[in-house]
């Protein structure tokens, strides 16, 4: 059998198993969606202090960074599919636990800085698990589109969830939030465990070398590889400078137009019903050819969104504002997760995803302990005005940086 048979046997049955698969993510997402929107709000309703949203989200992000230094390794090493039931349970034992507590009438805010701690655990096991998956079973003159689509459900869940949420918790419980997580991450579980994927090559073979020396490997790889480097490096700066824009938004909804459930629902909406537009161009359009222009320009469009976010004082221009920054997210989301999956070998995938979680994960929490403080000193329209001008400067500066460019270029053609 020739290298083309192979290829063809591999994936001969992937639309099944994309769709399997996506079926299963999306509906764990539901309900992680559910919780992530009840918490912040909670937390925001309940103190209305920038200090305790920058708290939360630490909690949020803090713990994925440090299992995503394993979680890579172990995505390489061992069969992904049985990670991401494992990361699954471990999130949905974890709300199942503060649903009882609460129940049992201990609602204290520090409960839910510990249950996100452990889900962020949880979520730091499985994003490269899932980022790695996707080429493992999609061809890769397919994965545009499949990330495109993908990126598009994903919104479409960001976009029903506050809508559901605000409703469950105007005339429902917090608590029948979090026994909804618990039972749509039961029905992924059962999901992934009828969908039969070949385990990866490396999975299959027996481990010989040493954890720390997969773990060399992995950050030796991203940081030799220049067009790796160079989008770590981007992506880096890019999540610092989109804090404000990302995490105040609630805190800023709250303290100018308002606290009511329908403000910060309509607020939620907004934004993902245009990263469902966005992700439907996306998928159909697929971006500039050279994919580092369409990260570019969806920076610089994101920027100058943000800066209006600052300006304007009316709620409904705001919502507005917030509908087409959604609709900028998948021009540089679904490019840079596609440029990944196709330059970087199948065997290191998941150390690389790792280390973009890594990133993430590390440069967030500490945008917000910077971020939210000075919520407290300064107003926030003060520092969407001044994050959003940065990101302005970002996107400009990528222009400039032509081997960055010309990867993308070569990206294009070897795509084609």
């Amino acid at each position: 059998m020739n290298e083309n048979d192979r290829i063809d046997k591999k994936y001969s049955n992937w639309k099944a198993q994309t769709i399997m698969f996506i079926s299963s993510q999306t509906i764990s997402l539901f309900g992680s969606a559910l919780v992530q929107f009840a918490i912040i709000w909670y937390i925001a309703r309940s103190t209305n202090s920038g200090m305790m949203v920058t708290i939360s989200s630490i909690c949020a992000f803090l713990p994925q960074l440090v299992i995503s230094l394993f979680a890579g390794v172990w995505a390489d090493r061992y069969n992904r599919k049985i990670l991401i039931i494992l990361s699954d349970g471990l999130i949905a034992t974890s709300t199942l636990i503060l649903a009882i507590v609460f129940l049992m009438g201990y609602n204290s805010i520090w409960l839910l800085f510990l249950v996100s701690a452990v889900r962020s655990l949880g979520a730091g096991m499985q994003t490269p698990a899932v980022g790695a998956m996707i080429p493992q079973i999609v061809p890769e003159d397919k994965l545009m589109r499949v990330n495109g689509i993908n990126g598009t459900i994903q919104s479409m869940i960001f976009f029903v969830a506050p809508a559901i949420g605000g409703a469950i918790l105007t005339f429902g419980t917090f608590e029948s939030i979090m026994l909804i997580d618990v039972f749509t991450a039961m029905i992924a579980i059962v999901i992934l465990l009828t969908l039969k994927i070949t385990p990866h090559k490396k999975a299959l073979e027996k481990v010989e070398t040493d954890y720390f020396y997969d773990l060399k490997e992995g950050i030796r790889y991203s940081f030799h590889n220049n067009f790796v480097r160079n989008l770590i490096s981007f992506y880096a700066i890019m999540m610092f400078l989109v804090v404000p824009a990302a995490f105040l938004n609630v805190l800023m909804v709250t303290r100018t137009y308002g606290s009511e459930y329908w403000k910060l629902t309509a607020n939620e909406m907004s934004f993902f019903a245009g990263s469902i537009i966005g992700g439907i161009i996306m998928s159909s359009w697929g971006g500039f050819k050279n994919r580092v222009a369409s990260i570019a320009v969806g920076c610089i469009t994101f920027g100058a969104l943000t800066v209006a976010i600052g300006v304007i004082n009316e709620f409904y221009f705001y919502l507005g504002i917030m509908f087409l920054t959604g609709m900028t997210m998948p021009l540089f989301n679904v490019p840079s997760m596609v440029l990944l999956q196709e330059k970087v070998e199948n065997s290191m995938q998941g150390r690389v995803f790792s280390f973009v979680s890594i990133v993430s994960s590390g440069v967030m929490p500490l945008g917000m302990a910077i971020f939210g403080p000075m919520a407290d000193a300064v107003r926030i329209q003060v520092l969407m005005i001044g994050s959003g001008a940065a990101l302005i400067l970002l996107g400009i500066a990528i222009f400039y940086k032509r081997s960055f460019l010309k990867e993308g270029i070569k990206a294009a053609e070897e795509a084609v």
